[in-house]
């Protein structure tokens, strides 16, 4: 159970959370682009990652609320590089929340979206080994990976030698009906979504541990890295709970950068 700091209220269960949301019965956003949501986690003195991984910096609560979210959208993103560390599998493993994804008239899985500039994952990834998964490559290459069991579809989007992440949300709303697009990092993703004004909520968990380190090294990342976003991007929270010291706080993307907007 989560106990309920903002709003007040009464403890509640990770899938009574999430249902709240109302995720579902989102509004259409600008230029027909899904509601992206970012789900990150961190130690309390801002780690991301621990032996270059995320699964050790959170505790259960934060494992359920990372299940319940993926059980709830049409897409699930992240960068080739959390892919590959992370080894990501199949992403709805659970039977009983792939009948209730059935039962809310959605797919049994949300379409994985990777997004990968050079097309550099290996070909033993857990992900595109499963014949079960649907899987998207959101790259600005004309290349393809290997033939693999997944079903892999091709999101090509480039500008001035670059990835259009506008472009190609949009093609992820238009040609897979991805309403709702959940972002699992990396940091410098993150970072690329927020500046081009895509971003409309972040769910940041924070782990009771801290961790130290050199944020020089690249061994320390925060959960967005690479240029400074000028001016900042607002937040508003929107939420927060609690459960065995961690807390989960829910913001709304209140104003974004001067960078192109849709």
């Amino acid at each position: 159970m989560l106990r309920r700091l903002l709003p007040p209220g009464d403890p509640a269960t990770v899938e009574e959370i999430v249902e709240g949301l109302g995720l579902r019965e989102r509004p259409a956003t600008p230029a027909r682009r899904p509601y992206l949501l970012l789900n990150m986690v961190s130690t309390a003195d801002g780690r991301v990652t621990l032996g270059g991984r995320s699964g050790p910096i959170g505790g259960q609560a934060d494992r359920e609320l990372f299940h319940e979210l993926r059980a709830s959208v049409d897409g699930v993103m992240a960068g080739a590089g959390t892919v590959r560390a992370e080894r990501y599998g199949r992403i709805i493993r659970d039977q009983s929340r792939r009948r209730r994804r059935r039962e809310r008239g959605l797919s049994e899985e949300p379409l994985a979206c990777v997004v990968s500039a050079r097309l550099s994952l290996p070909p033993d990834l857990p992900l595109l080994a499963d014949p079960a998964a649907r899987v998207a490559i959101v790259t600005s290459s004309q290349a393809s990976l290997p033939e693999s069991a997944a079903h892999v579809d091709y999101v090509r989007a480039e500008r001035n030698g670059s990835l259009d992440l506008p472009v190609a949300l949009s093609e992820l709303s238009e040609r897979f009906a991805v309403r709702t697009l959940l972002c699992e990092g990396g940091p410098h993703l993150n970072s690329q979504l927020l500046a081009a004004g895509l971003v409309d909520e972040l769910f940041l968990s924070l782990s009771p541990k801290l961790a130290g380190g050199d944020p020089t090294t690249g061994e320390s990342l925060r959960i967005l890295a690479g240029a400074e976003l000028d001016p900042p991007v607002e937040l508003e929270l929107l939420g927060a709970l609690e459960s065995d010291s961690a807390v989960f706080l829910r913001y709304g993307v209140c104003s974004f950068t001067s960078a192109a907007r849709v």
